[in-house]
């Protein structure tokens, strides 16, 4: 395991990621996770992360002392190597010409990090300190124009310690990758055996362990990531698992019919289908406030799977959710064990005293995906695009009624259709209709028509944090206007939303 120190950098998640994707597990853990604990979890190795602070700024971040006496290799990365550097006795100042974006780096040592890369490379880099002094030890090993000691190493020193100040894990970091791979296999010795098969036998013997013969059930939503956490535990505990799939009726066309039949037809997962579809209109009639209506069905899942899960409660001990690593960064160290108000699966009552089945908690949406494929899942739903929980009545803008959603529903599988077809389905992050409740004045037939429009939002992301919208051909535009027109009654008129986040939103509520 290699444990990522994070100090608030913008690319801190990336690190664990790229660490993850060389098949070596990686945490993510505060900067001031005390040095016990830290010897408590036997890293491999240790990986300091960047941030937006100076060394030198009164109540900069700071790590125990002991840290760097630790015989353990450590990574520092921007931050992370000033911090190294100034702890150790190097010596840390503002530089006069400070380096944004792409660099040039020329190569002086080929030791330990470096090896195999050229002597001059293009490293992404984004700080106004640099370390202008290295610590006894410790050789330079690269520069730029204007910074002496871009990297450096003392690979005999205490297991190891390496420093860039550059950010091997960007992308548009040429070498990046190679970088860490010599720091994970060379400096902390790694096996690259993170791997599905792997993740899905660990964890198969955590929930065997955790819940022994207790019964188990599962909320679906019809995505991925409950599914796959549904798949594994099956895979632990076979007919003690009982999922309850709410079909809430805002979903998208025949995606309900494909859970049913994922759960049903092509495993042997227990699944208790509740067509809840009429009771969540009812609820939605007349509501135009996105707000009020995420919170309404927020409150009727929780009832609906309320009443089902009571049915099954006096034997249930345990609720499976399908958690994800990036819930558990963002909301800190969160270790808790019972259901609590909003928690992850919707705000389930504390009075159910359920414990938490989460054997997703230690993956990335990406990892996600691949261990699904590795259970077999069907690829539309390992590979689905991310979808809102209050799924379409966040789509239809304005007041949710039956008719609305099934002209969305046609217009969004004509959508997807065609983008299947020309295989961008998974170059984009999402794509779908947001039908507006409006009428606009068309022709059609010689006649004057007064009907919807639709408006196609397509969008390209690596993290939904920031997103572009999508470049889509222009022919491949034209045939989805002219079959949504065509084939789905009740619309007039077809839109493009060529806005990014920022300034917008992905949703358009």
């Amino acid at each position: 395991m290699i444990l990522v120190l994070d100090f608030g950098g913008q690319y801190s998640q990336l690190i664990a990621r790229r660490v993850r994707e060389a098949r070596v597990f990686s945490e993510m853990i505060p900067y001031d996770t005390p040095v016990e604990e830290i010897l408590a979890r036997e890293p491999e190795g240790i990986i300091l992360s960047g941030g937006p602070n100076s060394v030198y700024e009164a109540g900069a971040p700071r790590v125990e002392e002991t840290l760097f006496d630790l015989d353990v290799p450590m990574l520092g990365i921007c931050y992370g190597m000033q911090l190294m550097a100034l702890s150790m006795g190097g010596h840390v100042e503002a530089v006069q010409i400070r380096e944004y974006g792409r660099s040039r780096i020329e190569v002086t040592e080929q030791k330990l990090l470096f090896a195999g890369t050229p002597d001059e490379q293009v490293a992404w880099t984004s700080h106004g300190d640099a370390v202008l002094a290295a610590p006894d030890g410790f050789q330079v090993t690269a520069r730029t124009p204007s910074v002496p000691i871009i990297a450096f190493e003392a690979p005999e020193l205490r297991g190891g310690r390496f420093g860039v100040q550059f950010h091997p894990e960007v992308r548009h970091t040429e070498y990046g990758m190679d970088i860490l791979k010599n720091f994970l296999f060379e400096a902390c010795e790694c096996k690259p055996d993170w791997t599905p098969v792997n993740i899905i036998t660990d964890a198969v013997e955590k929930i065997q362990a955790q819940v022994g013969d207790a019964k188990v059930i599962c909320g679906l939503s019809g995505g991925v990531d409950s599914a796959t956490a549904a798949m594994i535990v099956h895979r632990a505990i076979g007919g003690n698992l009982t999922c309850v799939f709410v079909d809430h009726g805002l979903l998208r066309q025949n995606e309900a019919e494909q859970v049913v039949e994922t759960f049903g037809k092509e495993s042997d997962v227990p699944l208790i289908h509740v067509d809840a579809s009429g009771r969540f209109l009812d609820k939605l009639a007349n509501v135009t406030d996105p707000e009020a209506k995420r919170k309404i069905i927020g409150e009727e899942f929780i009832r609906t799977f309320e009443v089902e899960a009571g049915k099954l409660a006096e034997d249930a001990k345990f609720l499976v959710q399908g958690t994800l690593y990036s819930d558990v960064i963002e909301s800190g160290t969160r270790d808790a064990a019972k259901i609590k108000s909003h928690h992850n699966v919707g705000g389930l009552p504390e009075v159910m005293d359920l414990d938490l089945v989460e054997p997703l908690r230690n993956l990335f949406k990406d990892e996600v995906r691949v261990v699904a494929a590795e259970l077999g899942m069907p690829e539309r739903m390992v590979w689905r695009q991310p979808f809102p929980g209050p799924g379409l009545a966040i789509r239809v803008i304005g007041d949710v009624t039956a008719e609305r959603l099934e002209i969305l529903r046609r217009a969004d599988f004509v959508l997807q259709d065609e983008i299947r077809s020309a295989g961008l389905y998974r170059e984009l992050w999402q794509s779908f209709a947001v039908l507006p409740a409006i009428h606009s004045v068309g022709v059609m037939g010689d006649a004057r028509t007064y009907a919807y429009p639709v408006v196609i939002r397509a969008v390209t992301s690596d993290d939904a944090m920031t997103a572009d919208w999508a470049r889509l051909p222009y022919d491949l535009l034209e045939r989805i206007s002219n079959r949504i027109i065509n084939e789905v009654p009740g619309v007039n008129r077809v839109a493009l939303d060529i806005t990014s986040k920022p300034p917008g939103t992905i949703e358009w509520e």
